[in-house]
């Protein structure tokens, strides 16, 4: 986008060059080239400046993405590749040079004519001047955001976006909860079931919830659904089993299959458990020999204990869909807290034996989420890895005060 609009700027510029003669009198010889051989000097330094500075640009953002992912994990280079400020300092160097090169083109000198695209080299010399304001931008911008601390905070505000928007706070009253539900009395009114298979191998990406539903409402049937998005998937494995009263036919099972987007990589557009697993990431590297840093691993576990202590109050959506007649359509592979709990803290617990300091941050951590719980299951989750903590530490730390200072903290949980 920014290469063509510095293409189409450069022929209309020069066609606003062929019909406005500027005066290069008074102040104006100041701005204006009036000699060919300096406007090609410039048009030339300016070029041949921005391709050498656009492969400087090149070279730290592969160094940037070289350090993330050694120290970060590999998953997360994509968070540094979409960063608006890096695609538009480098299409703007780009851009820049193939602008200079087209006005370049344009420069005429002869007995019988001679053109000068004076308003276009302004704007070429303005432009240089602007990629210098973002050259120091962006040097800045890389510093930053290869900074441990920056990385656990962009990924932090992007699991809190994704969060507000899988789970609002509000979902409505419900008026049955999934154990008041007993789906062997709706399926029983389907005398035909019929086998669904993954079309494809790969990585479960996205459900369309809607158009399945609508889908099902049309040809009154029932789909149990026995997979999430970030499940895997293998050509030819049973993923749900569809209840109906009348035949399929093949193009209309073709419908149901094209609502589900499977891919051969994990992305995080429904699936929470894989940002999740990316904070995880970092505080497992963290906590491995070859780097040793509790404090990057505290650092997770704090932004993860915001993430859950907001996740304890949301309400998590039922299994069970039904559609406007208040009939079970679809009964869903769902996430629950004591899901997302275990993929916080699983991981992180078990690269946290022997280290005092990251296993009491894991169970204040756990106290501050219990205090958040709504139901005796959510405090159940809790006080399970609590436990675990607890036994952790009498196996891996040698020290008694280590360990009775760990205990002291587990006894708003435990007690």
């Amino acid at each position: 986008m920014i290469i063509t609009t510095s293409i189409l700027l450069a022929i209309g510029l020069v066609y606003l060059d062929g019909i406005i003669n500027f005066s290069k009198e008074g102040i104006a010889r100041f701005f204006f080239v009036n000699s060919s051989n300096s406007a090609r000097s410039i048009l030339t330094t300016i070029s041949g400046a921005m391709m050498g500075v656009a492969g400087t640009v090149f070279s730290i953002t592969l160094v940037a993405l070289t350090l993330a992912s050694s120290q970060f994990g590999p998953r997360l280079i994509k968070n540094f590749m979409y960063v608006r400020l890096n695609q538009i300092v480098l299409g703007s160097y780009i851009s820049t040079y193939l602008y200079c090169l087209l006005v370049l083109n344009s420069v005429k000198e002869g007995d019988a004519y001679t053109f000068i695209p004076s308003i276009s080299i302004l704007v070429a010399i303005i432009a240089a001047i602007t990629n210098i304001i973002l050259l120091i931008i962006f040097i800045h911008r890389i510093a930053i955001s290869i900074q441990a601390d920056q990385v656990i905070s962009d990924i932090s505000d992007f699991i809190s976006r994704q969060v507000n928007n899988l789970f609002p706070e509000k979902l409505g009253e419900e008026k049955d909860s999934d154990e008041n539900i007993d789906s062997a009395v709706f399926i029983s009114g389907y005398p035909q079931r019929l086998s669904i298979k993954s079309p494809e191998s790969g990585y479960l990406q996205y459900i369309d919830s809607d158009t399945l539903m609508k889908i099902l409402s049309k040809h009154d049937s029932l789909l149990d659904l026995f997979c999430r998005p970030g499940a895997h998937l293998v050509q030819g494995e049973e993923i749900a089993w569809l209840y109906s009263k009348n035949d399929w036919e093949a193009d209309n099972l073709d419908k149901i299959l094209d609502q589900l987007v499977i891919g051969k990589i994990k992305t995080s557009r429904q699936d929470l458990e894989f940002s999740i697993h990316q904070m995880v990431e970092i505080a497992l590297r963290a906590l491995s020999p070859g780097i040793n840093d509790p404090y990057t691993a505290i650092a997770c576990i704090d932004n993860l204990k915001a993430t859950l202590s907001y996740l304890a109050q949301a309400k998590f959506p039922s299994k069970y869909r039904f559609d406007e007649n208040e009939k079970l359509r679809d009964i869903a592979d769902t996430l629950d807290f004591e899901g997302v709990l275990d993929a916080a803290f699983h991981q992180i617990r078990q690269f946290s034996g022997g280290i005092p300091a990251v296993m009491i941050r894991m169970m204040e951590a756990l106290t501050t989420i219990i205090g958040f719980t709504q139901n005796e299951k959510q405090r159940k989750a809790v006080i399970r890895h609590a436990e675990m903590i607890i036994n952790l530490g009498k196996q891996t730390l040698k020290e008694k005060n280590d360990l009775q200072n760990l205990i002291e903290r587990s006894e708003k949980i435990l007690n």
